[in-house]
């Protein structure tokens, strides 16, 4: 009896410290001090290498800490042994929708439910982790698994995790009402959530609205000190704003969260942000040369925007190049291929890879607003090159993705395809479209004229002439003669050319013509032209061989009368 009394105590102390490993080792995790959740996790598994739990939540780790390969070896060595794990096979099943293996990860989802019988909460959480995680995780069925949740768990404070999720994923969404809704029913559950502050914050980052989004990770600094992640968005915001209050988040950051290579990183980083470039080059090479094939790639991208500060463009490009060449794709922010293009501009010969390079920084833009901005740079950097089809078709998704275009917004995009010699199309936006919105303008009316015109350069179609009768006469019914004056001389001379060449009608070209002495009595072009078609006709001339013919020719005799 004392044998068994002595092993049940050793289990109960056991499990309790497993227990407790793991509880700690999440808590670590939500402060993303990735170090010393691992190391609570190990600890939990040396104990009890067989608690699913435990397991989980280490590939989790590996999973947060760009280590797929780590988790996946993790998860497919457990199941092995306990093929049944339900958190194992959710953590496999995350794994697989990495991989796009997305009906496999469905299949294991489902058996975790039912091993479970539909009724572990940190099961469905557990699903609606994995499908928002992962790039090729499905939203909608991460929201679907949360509202599986009976209502009466999920208003229980320990499951504000739940709606914390319900967030992520209207978030992944771009759901940004439902997310916020979410979060602050979390907040509703557990008023200390610094973690509900943070996302919500998060929400309005992605609308690049620092009017909302910096208050809010201000609150969940004031909920939880110890909430790291807010603080190192403050950290980032001002980096390149405020380089004090930088380093004093950074610092702040610091002193609650784990150190690791990318805690170095951001001290280095900062250097930069001070503007001492060569030091930050020193520094970074320093890292790259102790770290060797370990350095964060990071440190070739701050090299690169070092040399670029200090206007070495040649070695800005090859240590930009190595960066892109060393950092995982899922890793490149929007911002990085902003600056490659940028960079790959300043080099003959590279203005298609440039643009390419703007496609993919305005794929990855989460906000419109930077969206748009990306888009307008990338158009400008084409007009440099004067690859206005490339610009007209920068122009054409400005004006699609602008709620309340401009008549600016129209003109830019018909002028740049005028530009591209895309006539047909340019008619299209100035005839069909410009003045039609713009009716009390004289622009669509000219480049209206011009596109059609450019279509015909013979005249023979007479394609422009209502365009150009319709330039007149807006320009007349304006009043403003005098503004007005050349584009009138030119749509009254191309007129007079039309009816005089093409239409052989001597009449309305004179017409024409005197219009343009009306406007400058002094054209000389204009009286030179009219004197030329008012002339009379010369009568035709006989010529000699014709005389001779005509005397060759014996006279008409008169018949005899009978």
């Amino acid at each position: 009896m004392k044998r068994i009394s002595l092993l049940l105590i050793t289990l109960i102390l056991t499990g309790s410290f497993v227990f407790a490993q793991v509880d700690q080792g999440t808590k670590f995790l939500y402060y993303q001090r990735y170090q010393s959740a691992e190391d609570a996790f190990r600890k939990a598994l040396a104990s009890d290498p067989n608690n699913d739990a435990a397991n989980y939540w280490l590939g989790q780790v590996m999973i947060s800490t760009k280590d797929s390969a780590a988790a996946k070896t993790l998860y497919e060595q457990y199941l092995a042994k306990n093929a049944n794990s339900p958190f194992t096979l959710i953590g496999m099943g995350e794994i697989e929708l990495m991989e796009n293996k997305t009906n496999e990860a469905r299949q294991r989802f489902e058996t975790a439910i039912s091993l479970t019988r539909g009724r572990n909460v940190d099961v469905f959480n557990a699903i609606a982790r994995a499908n928002i995680n992962a790039t090729y995780g499905d939203a909608k069925y991460a929201i679907e698994t949360i509202n599986a949740i009976p209502k009466r768990r999920r208003r229980d404070q320990k499951n504000a995790e739940s709606y914390l999720l319900l967030g992520r994923a209207n978030r992944k969404l771009i759901n940004g009402g439902d997310a916020v809704l979410a979060f602050r029913q979390a907040l509703s559950l557990d008023p200390k959530l610094a973690a509900a502050k943070y996302e919500i914050g998060k929400v309005y980052l992605t609308q690049n609205n620092p009017d909302y989004f910096l208050p809010n990770f201000q609150e969940a600094i004031t909920l939880d000190p110890n909430f790291a992640p807010a603080y190192y968005e403050l950290f980032f915001y001002w980096f390149n704003k405020d380089i004090n209050k930088a380093r004093d988040y950074f610092d702040k950051y610091l002193a609650v969260s784990d150190r690791d290579l990318s805690s170095e990183y951001d001290k280095t980083s900062i250097i930069y942000a001070s503007k001492d470039f060569n030091t930050a080059i020193d520094s970074a090479k320093a890292k790259i040369d102790r770290l060797k094939e370990k350095a964060d790639p990071r440190y070739y991208k701050l090299v690169a925007y070092s040399y670029d500060e200090l206007k070495d463009s040649v070695n800005a490009k090859d240590y930009l190049e190595q960066y892109f060449a060393k950092q995982d794709t899922a890793a490149l922010v929007s911002q990085d291929y902003v600056f490659r293009g940028k960079l790959l501009s300043k080099f003959d010969g590279n203005e298609t890879e440039a643009m390419k390079s703007y496609e993919k920084a305005v794929d990855l833009d989460t906000s419109k607003t930077g969206r748009l901005e990306l888009m307008h740079t990338a158009a400008d950097m084409a007009a440099k090159s004067n690859d206005f089809q490339m610009q007209a078709n920068w122009l054409q998704r400005i004006y699609d993705s602008t709620a309340e275009p401009s008549n600016r917004d129209l003109f830019d995009l018909g002028y740049a395809t005028y530009q591209a010699k895309n006539y047909q199309a340019a008619d299209s936006i100035f005839c069909g479209q410009y003045t039609v919105k713009y009716p009390t303008e004289i622009f669509g009316y000219l480049w209206c004229a011009r596109s059609a015109g450019a279509q015909d350069t013979t005249m023979e179609k007479g394609i422009a002439v209502e365009p150009y009768k319709k330039l007149i006469a807006f320009a007349r019914a304006a009043g403003e003669r005098e503004n007005y004056k050349s584009t009138l001389i030119q749509a009254h001379g191309y007129l007079a050319s039309y009816y005089a060449n093409v239409a052989k009608d001597k009449d309305s070209a004179v017409i024409y013509l005197e219009n343009i002495l009306k406007l400058d009595p002094d054209n000389e072009s204009a009286k030179q032209y009219i004197t030329i078609m008012t002339q009379p006709d010369k009568p035709a001339t006989t010529s000699k061989a014709t005389k001779r013919s005509k005397q060759k020719q014996p006279a008409n005799r008169k018949k005899r009368s009978r």
